[in-house]
């Protein structure tokens, strides 16, 4: 059997991170994801808001450089839950279970600023094994601030110029 998700999308808020009584993290949030067509009588996407959940590390992370309206993917399963309330009445839940994700924006501490991409390490996956490169980064960039020598045969190749993702103003939450 197959149970696999994967969607990229923006958080809805800022991540609340709480701890369960033996000291595992654990972060719920909404991951609004738009779908891939137009609804025929308005012209725009639809917007799906997935509940998710990450544990351990992985939540602690996400907690500490994710917030509201940054641009994430991730990838995990379908998890179904119950419980009965303080009411007495069955609730069931279900969850994206996230096993990993990468930050394709990230959240920025100063307020002047606006959301920072592109040649700043903002595709950063913390659940993946770290791969040993010789190879500079996307942005020409070594790790020790010098560029690159991006030629192939002596000939230069242009570099893409970097995304910029929409206003997270323009964000319908």
């Amino acid at each position: 059997m197959i149970n696999r998700v994967v969607l990229t999308g923006r958080l809805t808020k800022d991540l609340e991170l709480k701890y369960t009584q033996n000291g595992t993290a654990v972060a719920r949030f909404t991951l609004a994801v738009s779908r891939q067509y137009k609804n025929k009588q308005t012209g725009e996407r639809e917007t799906d808001f997935i509940s998710c959940e990450v544990w351990r590390q992985p939540a602690e992370n996400l907690a500490k450089y994710a917030g509201k309206g940054s641009l994430i993917g991730v990838d995990g399963r379908i998890q179904t839950s119950h419980y009965t309330d303080r009411d007495g009445k069955e609730v069931y839940r279900t969850d994206v279970r996230i096993d990993s994700f990468a930050l394709l924006s990230y959240r920025n501490n100063d307020a002047n600023q606006s959301e920072q991409t592109g040649n700043y390490q903002a595709n950063v996956n913390f659940n993946a094994p770290q791969e040993q490169s010789n190879l500079p980064p996307y942005g020409g960039m070594y790790a020790n601030g010098t560029p690159a020598n991006d030629a192939i045969n002596g000939q230069t190749i242009d570099r893409m110029e970097t995304h910029q993702p929409a206003d997270i103003t323009d964000l319908p939450f």
